[in-house]
């Protein structure tokens, strides 16, 4: 079992910046993005458009690195982390990748935002056999390691996660019937896949669905058309936006179903202020990591590191944003798999070690929550617990659900 946080991660790094000059030079000369005095990471996200909101995830990262360089760096080498702006757009996400690989020369790429831009460079990506790691995303596929072998998501599988709230919903209501909002695209399919697995032969004459695309202004109209099949469970397979406007005009229309909504759409600051806080009462959901508003973790050691990080680092970001939580979580278990390169920083390498995180315990996952990885697992989290929205913080129940309860079909 392996436990890393801030501190245990910068004093390995501080470590490895003895590592031997002649040795940094030698692998230097075979991976592109990186010298004797550099490592160079890549990403893209969606500063502005439809999902401006979880970009901040890369200015957080930028933030994580300068304290990482301000620390001695990684390997010897100081990181630079090169982000552009693709405003959710595929096609600008080709011609950003392009760029980062083919001009910029980053040795890898980490943490790009979303389901569409990253499918439409995931080919280009593995061709080039560019380690394409721990995405922001929350699709089953990113965790096909046969077909993608340099790609890696991080979060829970989407239909794992849909797989235990239909099971939870059939516990308390075993005749329930099922209404869906998703996503088009492969993401939110996975929503709707996952029911049903769980539903099977029963699943056309239980669930009702309705599809929206990204750019669509509203749901509101969806969610009225999905009201008028009065089902006991809904389930906003959606992005944070989106689900701001189901919860919103679910209590409009004063229904009342079991809510359940999108791991990825449960930001204090990003969706529940903009609903407001009594409106998303008995919202539930599924959580990884500990919850910076839920006074149980004040003196934690994990969050309160986070909380030093962003006060130093981050001062304009906010503490209590779900989505700078997230983006420092993932960056400590990237920062695991470069200490692991022992500075020897080739793709290979990067790859092998992305592929060999063993029960890894991070400050800012819930207890029990270990990252594993292997050259068949490409999905690093396998395990959840469920919250419930009580009016002030996202309220644990039932027990952490993992193992063989979270295979998918």
């Amino acid at each position: 079992m392996l436990a890393i946080n801030r501190r245990s991660l910068l004093s390995g790094s501080a470590a490895a910046t003895f590592t031997a000059a002649g040795a940094r030079l030698a692998h230097a000369q075979d991976t592109p993005g990186v010298t004797a005095t550099e490592l160079r990471i890549g990403s893209t996200t969606a500063l502005s458009g439809p999902l401006s909101a979880v970009g901040v995830q890369a200015r957080c990262h930028e933030a994580f690195f300068k304290m990482v360089n301000a620390q001695g760096g990684v390997g010897g080498r100081q990181v630079t982390f090169i982000y552009y702006d693709d405003g959710f757009s595929p096609p600008k996400t080709v011609e950003a990748v392009r760029r980062l690989i083919e001009v910029d020369k980053v040795a890898f790429l980490f943490n790009m935002l979303g389901t569409a831009p990253n499918s439409a460079v995931v080919k280009y990506i593995n061709q080039k056999q560019v380690p394409h790691l721990f995405l922001s995303v929350n699709g089953d596929k990113w965790g096909d390691y046969k077909t993608h072998p340099w790609t890696m998501g991080f979060a829970p599988s989407a239909r794992i996660e849909t797989q235990i709230y239909a099971k939870q919903a059939l516990a308390q209501k075993p005749d329930a019937r099922f209404a869906i909002l998703y996503q088009n695209d492969d993401l939110g399919k996975d929503y709707v896949a996952g029911i049903r697995d769980v539903l099977g032969d029963g699943f056309a004459s239980r669930v009702q669905t309705a599809s929206y695309e990204i750019t669509d202004p509203t749901v509101e109209s969806q969610i009225i058309a999905l009201r008028a099949t009065d089902a006991d469970v809904l389930l906003s397979g959606a992005s944070a936006k989106f689900v701001v406007q189901s919860i919103r005009k679910v209590t409009e229309l004063d229904w009342k179903p079991m809510h359940f909504i999108a791991y990825g759409a449960t930001s204090v600051a990003g969706v529940i202020e903009p609903v407001g806080r009594d409106r998303a009462v008995g919202v539930m959901s599924s959580a990884v990591m500990k919850d910076p508003n839920d006074p149980t973790w004040a003196s934690d050691a994990g969050v309160m590191e986070y909380r030093a990080f962003m006060q130093k680092y981050f001062p304009d970001g906010n503490a209590l944003d779900h989505y700078n939580l997230l983006a420092y979580t993932t960056a400590l278990v990237m920062m695991q798999v470069l200490r692991q390169c022992d500075g020897k920083f080739t793709r290979e390498n990067i790859m092998r070690q992305a592929t060999s995180l063993k029960d890894v315990e991070v400050g800012t996952l819930l207890p029990g929550i270990k990252v594993n990885t292997s050259p068949t697992n490409y999905h690093p989290l396998r395990q959840v617990q469920l919250v419930r929205w009580n009016g002030q913080i996202w309220e644990r129940f039932g027990k952490l659900i993992t193992g063989s309860e979270m295979s998918s079909n």
